[in-house]
């Protein structure tokens, strides 16, 4: 389903509905994030989140849709999770992938307190270095101007997506191959060249934005305190 038509057919099926079901069904705290046919709830109560599961079920049922089943789970998430499961025994809380990051239950590690850290999705961050890589190669013998003029961009952007607290190391993973990549293509055009690899690396690593954070910390998009519900639409 294109994201406009979800956005659209979503709000009366699953927005309003929910709002509805959290105001007359629900004790604990409710919450819901959706992109599209993308979707996390947050529960207080394992009970009603088992509930909801169930009547969301029927409810998209009667419009022809249906929960994907291989993506769709739920899951003990939140401040009190790794706690609670620590007491029975358990490993650490699951995670889940939404909008291109895989969320983990951690700890800020300047207070100590709860927080949701994010990292970029190993298939997502594979998926665009492999694109990156192709598209130097096909650049190969552009002009270093010209091919810095599309890269800069290119990095910049997704650094601006993904740039979130606790997400350095991917950030740093994904510099340091578009570096690796950029130089292979230069030496492979220029292979009579007397410069090292170390001093290519470091001439090109000038020429890209350098990894920093640009986005704050999620305070109450995913501060469920105890079960998550991770699922996703499909029409029948």
């Amino acid at each position: 389903m294109p994201p406009i038509l979800a956005n659209l057919y979503l709000h009366y099926v699953l927005d309003l509905w929910v709002e509805q079901w959290r105001k007359k069904r629900a004790r604990g705290d409710v919450i819901i994030v959706r992109y599209a046919d993308d979707a996390v709830l947050g529960f207080e109560h394992r009970a009603e989140a088992e509930r909801f599961l169930e009547e969301l079920r029927e409810r998209l049922g009667k419009f022809g849709l249906e929960l994907h089943p291989e993506k769709t789970r739920l899951i003990e998430f939140g401040r009190y999770a790794a706690e609670r499961r620590k007491q029975r025994g358990q490993g650490k809380p699951e995670t889940f992938n939404f909008l291109g990051f895989t969320h983990i239950c951690g700890t800020n590690y300047q207070t100590g307190n709860f927080t949701v850290r994010r990292k970029t999705m190993g298939k997502r961050l594979a998926a665009k270095l492999k694109e990156i890589g192709a598209q130097l190669q096909r650049r190969m013998h552009a002009g270093l101007p010209q091919t810095c003029e599309w890269l800069r961009p290119v990095v910049r952007g997704y650094f601006q997506y993904h740039a979130v607290p606790g997400n350095w190391r991917q950030l740093r993973a994904f510099r340091a191959e578009v570096l690796h990549y950029w130089c292979r293509s230069l030496r492979r055009r220029s292979q009579r060249s007397r410069e090292s690899w170390i001093e290519m690396r470091d001439r090109l690593s000038a020429l890209l934005p350098p990894v920093q954070i640009l986005q704050p910390y999620p305070n109450l998009r995913f501060d469920a305190k105890h079960y998550s519900i991770r699922g996703k639409n499909r029409v029948r």
